[in-house]
């Protein structure tokens, strides 16, 4: 594979409020500084990170948006006044003794591109806070490492880089709900308007990065590939975490949905369970019950199971009336959704505190996050892909490449140098767009059916094929012109005789 290397820029402005500014600054603000970082991905792979500082001093707006009694409030007051370029972001440094950030927490990270960092004495201290704060908002080596994992060793990769969902152009989710017992139960579930109420606002959101399609089902009498174990002492059903993978198999034979589908498709499935096996739930490796009786497959979407009440008198009719809880299985799906984009947040430094992105689904720099991830990501399948296509050239020495296959490659070089000279400008929002439009070139051109293998032979397999069927003729021939040759050469002589 070719050598990718990349410089990431990110544009950050660091601002003091009065009575924040450290002793030791080393000239009068405001001024600039940049910092470097080598992310080691493998040799063929070099990724720079380049943070350019602007260290600058409130404005009066600034300063009257901080006066906010939360750091909620300021974040909102500030929103307006900041740069709202994809991948940039604002600190703001506000004193050590400051109220708004609470009792024990050094830094408040907003919703948008924007975080509170309490003042710590030095330069120095603050830098290193500013690093981990532009850590937890743009990349880490980790999420770089994870965006070009099938070119990073797998000794080298967290245990979760293989979850996260490949970089596409475009995204199928479905919502199936599995009634395996339809006699006992009927099952009402308003699709619909839970997909209006809290799921669009997040793929509206995430309409940046990829399109997106949503559709439902409900599927009779599917039933889970494992018999779940019954438990005496709780008198219901469980599922241990080691039985979890081979629950998937006989469901998605049922699905049907990502057969005839471009783009990945991420299933997420409500089962409620058959009396038989009611209530079930579900165990982690400890053998503890999982909270959410939910799990979820890296890169396939996540299973859910919603136990059904037993009624309270033995005689009640059957099938019994369900009317599922959306707003409950719909927080478990948004969780396992953002799971397989590598939006989770499970490890956070000390004495950080996030804003919740509210019914939006994920914060601003939490999509620049997935953004700088999939540009990276996309850069290095354009490579890969283009690199494959030249092997192939290289090796059919008589391959014929048509005008648009040329020019969609020529297409491809041009958007990914475009991706890569955006990135080095810190425009994060341009470099996707061209990385994009990438991959969609260089797939176009490594796809085109004229540049099918099989439709060239190599120069031996025609002599065997056509030198069988011409020799025949050929005999005849060869023989005839060997006697006009002699003939003509008797002619020659002849005259010379007579002489």
């Amino acid at each position: 594979t070719a050598s990718v290397q990349v410089q990431l820029v990110v544009p950050i402005t660091v601002v003091f409020s009065p009575g924040s500014v450290p002793g030791d600054l080393p000239r009068p603000l405001p001024f600039r500084d940049v910092q470097e970082m080598a992310i080691s991905v493998n040799l063929r792979t070099s990724v720079t990170s380049r943070y350019e500082m602007l260290y600058r001093s409130t404005t009066g707006q600034e300063e009257a948006a901080l006066a906010a009694e939360t750091a909620r409030e300021a974040d909102a007051a500030l929103h307006p006044l900041q740069d709202t370029t994809l991948g940039s972001l604002t600190m703001y440094v506000v004193p050590e003794t400051s109220s708004l950030l609470p009792q024990g927490i050094n830094v408040y990270v907003g919703k948008h591109r924007s975080a509170l960092v309490r003042a710590g004495g030095s330069l120095a201290a603050l830098q290193a806070q500013l690093r981990e704060v532009i850590q937890v908002m743009s990349f880490t080596a980790s999420s770089i490492a994870a965006a070009l994992s099938d070119r990073v060793p797998d000794g080298q990769l967290s245990p979760d880089a293989r979850r996260y969902l490949k970089s596409s152009l475009g995204y199928e989710i479905t919502f199936s709900l599995l009634n395996p017992d339809p006699k006992s139960h009927t099952v009402d579930w308003d699709i619909e308007g839970a997909v209006n109420r809290y799921v669009k606002p997040v793929l509206d959101k995430l309409s940046l990065v990829a399109n997106f399609s949503v559709d439902s089902q409900i599927l009779y009498y599917a039933v889970l590939g494992v018999t779940p174990r019954y438990d005496k002492e709780s008198s219901s059903f469980l599922l241990s975490a080691h039985s979890l993978p081979h629950v998937i198999n006989p469901v998605e034979a049922r699905l049907g949905s990502s057969a005839a589908s471009l783009y990945p498709v991420l299933n997420f499935l409500l089962y409620v369970p058959e009396r038989s096996h009611s209530p079930l739930y579900i165990q982690d490796k400890d053998g503890a019950p999982v909270s959410t009786n939910a799990f979820h497959s890296p890169r396939w979407g996540g299973i859910m199971v919603y136990n059904v009440e037993a009624p309270a008198s033995p005689q009640a009719s059957l099938p019994l009336h369900v009317d599922v809880d959306m707003a409950r299985v719909m927080e478990v799906f948004l969780a396992q959704l953002r799971l397989l984009f590598g939006l989770s947040r499970e490890e956070l430094p000390p004495k950080f505190l996030l804003e919740s992105p509210g019914n939006e689904g994920l914060a601003d720099w939490e999509l620049d996050h997935l953004l700088w991830a999939h540009t990276v990501e996309n850069i290095a399948t354009v490579s890969t892909t283009l690199t494959s296509l030249a092997q192939l050239l290289d090796k059919i020495g008589n391959i014929v490449i048509k005008d648009d296959v040329a020019s969609e490659v020529y297409q491809a070089v041009a958007s990914v140098q475009s991706a890569v000279a955006k990135l080095s400008l810190g425009h994060l929002h341009a470099a996707f767009q061209a990385s994009k439009e990438a991959v969609t070139s260089s797939e176009r051109a490594f796809f085109d059916p004229s540049l099918l293998h099989l439709l060239y032979f190599p120069d031996d397999q025609k002599f065997a094929i056509y030198i069988p069927l011409f020799l025949p003729m050929a005999v005849p021939i060869l023989l005839s012109l060997a006697k006009i040759v002699r003939e003509t050469r008797q002619r020659k002589k002849e005259p010379n005789k007579m002489d």
